[in-house]
């Protein structure tokens, strides 16, 4: 069981790396970065996160040898 969440919990360990560096880094930038988001309309939030969604999909798929 553990070797299925290996992978799940490494990939959520560098994700909290990369958003604990952004947020130690460039706090300024990130309020900048919400207060842009909290501009645009739900439908464009959901169409950035959908985007997202779709880079990070294929960007694991071409890692895992797609």
């Amino acid at each position: 069981m553990l070797a299925v969440l290996t992978p799940v919990l490494f990939g959520l360990g560098l994700v909290l790396v990369i958003e604990g560096l952004a947020l130690a880094l460039a706090p300024r930038r990130i309020e900048d970065a919400l207060r842009a988001l909290v501009a645009l309309r739900p439908d464009q939030r959901r169409a950035l996160g959908l985007c997202a969604l779709a880079a990070g999909v294929a960007l694991v798929w071409l890692v895992q040898g797609g």
